[in-house]
């Protein structure tokens, strides 16, 4: 089973995209695939079959692009309506995220036996869990392959690289990077060229915004993820 987690040079940089063209392309190619957030913000309360309960947008989003028949509650089990920081979230309603909580979680989701999960991270890499605890311990004790989406706008080089040293130092293997292209940038070549020279990383696909996802699927670059396999 491969094990993927989704990271970004900061937030709203283009995970659950790119976490639903993986994750649809793989589909495409027969793997099973199941998905896994572990944490949002931002949430509404809706009525589902199951109960009434907090329903993030981007948990649904890939929920339709995953092919193991996953409820939102495995998918995304610990959700805050409001849309800020997770920690300051849960210390509003007296609630301490752990480290337990969000494994437990993803051993649902392993015992499901797909060829692969892709966890979308939030936030970035050090996305604060309260209590000096962070997201990537759960990716480093879960022994995650990390792809990094790098959100091409001025200031990314510095957040691209310190992205990638930092999970490197943590012990873990980043298989591949995105360039995430959907704001104007000057001399876009030239950065991601200079992106290309200092992570030691394929770059698996360059993106624009294409709303119809089995379009944008042909422009990802499986090989670094499939042979893993």
């Amino acid at each position: 089973m491969i094990k993927l987690f989704i990271t970004a040079t900061d937030t709203d940089a283009g995970k659950t995209y790119v976490a639903q063209l993986i994750t649809a392309a793989l589909v495409q190619k027969n793997y099973q695939v199941a998905v896994y957030k572990p944490i949002s913000a931002g949430c509404e309360i809706k009525h589902l079959a199951d109960g009434i309960r907090l329903v993030n947008e981007d948990a649904q989003l890939l929920r339709q692009q995953a092919n193991c028949g996953q409820s939102i509650n495995e998918i995304n089990p610990i959700a805050f309506q409001p849309a800020i920081a997770p920690h300051i979230a849960a210390d509003l309603i007296n609630v301490e995220i752990k480290l337990n909580d969000i494994m437990a979680g993803f051993e649902n989701v392993i015992a499901r036996g797909s060829d692969i999960v892709i966890t979308e991270g939030a936030g970035g890499w050090r996305l604060p869990l309260g209590k000096g605890k962070f997201l990537s311990e759960f990716a480093l004790q879960t022994k995650q392959q990390v792809i990094l989406v790098v959100n091409m706008k001025l200031g990314c080089l510095n957040h691209a690289v310190l992205t990638y040293e930092t999970i490197l130092a943590d012990g873990l293997e980043c298989i591949g990077w995105v360039a995430n292209c959907t704001e104007p940038m000057s001399y876009l070549d030239e950065n991601i060229a200079e992106l290309r020279s200092l992570i030691d990383s394929p770059l698996i696909a360059k993106l624009g915004f294409e709303t119809d996802i089995k379009k944008a699927v042909s422009v990802i670059d499986l090989s670094s993820i499939t042979e893993l396999l």
